[in-house]
């Protein structure tokens, strides 16, 4: 069976996280689809342009190839405030779309996570979990994240960062972050990493077992 599965919600929700052990648990590939939108963030400012060009992004989304998204600088929380904002350019998102759908088709199937994986990237995806956690909780998260590495970064700071590109996500025009009328919803505020994937997995397993 090709089982794709589409794990969306804001950012330091724990998403990530949990995409990767549940395509793990079922021996399926990956995406973090918020690599790509940082990728075409970081190319286009490499290259000296606006990131809120469109032609400028537009072109670099369809230069992205995989091996660039192992960068270790996509991860820091600079990329993702740049990344919101050439996600909310309609072509950088239909030039990625190929990208996502094609991985998404492998045989075996996928987990892809993101903000509008259940919504317009897999809208036939298997099982749709859309995962929440307080503003406060995600921006804990975050601050132990770059403490652990060795990053200068305040909380309050991480708090405004988050709510900042909450707003832009769910408020952009083009594919805004929402929820899909069938997901499956979880908070994990209160779950630690292991609590949530437990919970995800019963989500996951109730759902395949009306299929």
């Amino acid at each position: 069976m090709t089982l794709i599965i589409a794990i969306d919600g804001p950012a330091a929700s724990g998403k990530g996280t949990l995409a990767r052990r549940i395509a793990e648990h079922f021996g399926i590939a990956w995406l973090d689809t918020g690599l790509l939108y940082r990728a075409v963030a970081r190319d286009v400012l490499a290259n000296g342009g606006d990131l809120e060009d469109v032609c400028a992004g537009e072109a670099a989304a369809r230069a992205v190839v995989a091996q660039s998204l192992t960068d270790p600088a996509l991860r820091g929380p600079r990329a993702g405030d740049a990344a919101s904002i050439v996600a909310k350019i309609p072509q950088v998102r239909a030039a990625l779309l190929d990208y996502q759908r094609t991985f998404a088709g492998q045989e075996g199937g996928a987990v892809l996570d993101g903000r509008d994986i259940g919504t317009v990237v897999c809208p036939s995806a298997h099982v749709k979990i859309f995962v929440t956690a307080s503003d406060e909780a995600r921006a804990r998260r975050r601050y132990l994240e770059h403490q652990a590495r060795g990053e200068g970064v305040t909380y309050d700071d991480l708090l405004a960062d988050i709510r900042r590109r909450d707003a832009r996500d769910s408020g952009r025009a083009a594919a805004p972050m929402l929820a899909a009328r069938d997901a499956l919803h979880l908070d994990t505020t209160e779950l630690d990493p292991d609590q949530a994937f437990d919970a995800a997995m019963q989500l996951i397993e109730t759902k395949l077992g009306g299929i």
